[in-house]
């Protein structure tokens, strides 16, 4: 499964939601310094999908708000979101 997703650094909040425009978002605490952002995101959505850090990899936007991560999770989008909280 891959996903697009936008990232809120520094937020103070861990969340996942869907904005307005149906696009999915991450709230993160940690700042995007030297890959924190990235490592807090990877660890936040293996906690909540309740699967494996190595199961989830970011494919593009390292630098970036915008990221497509791969999931190694075979279900569907509705059982995704409902994992996620949302």
């Amino acid at each position: 499964m891959i996903i697009e997703l936008t990232v809120v650094p520094n937020s103070g909040k861990l969340k996942f939601f869907i904005d307005k425009s149906g696009l999915l978002k991450c709230y993160l605490k940690s700042s995007p310094e030297k890959g924190r952002a990235n490592e807090e995101l990877i660890k936040f959505m293996a906690k909540s999908l309740k699967i494996q850090q190595r199961s989830i990899t970011i494919i593009s936007g390292h630098t970036s708000r915008k990221k497509r991560i791969k999931i190694e999770l075979e279900i569907d989008q509705k059982e995704f979101l409902n994992l996620l909280g949302l």
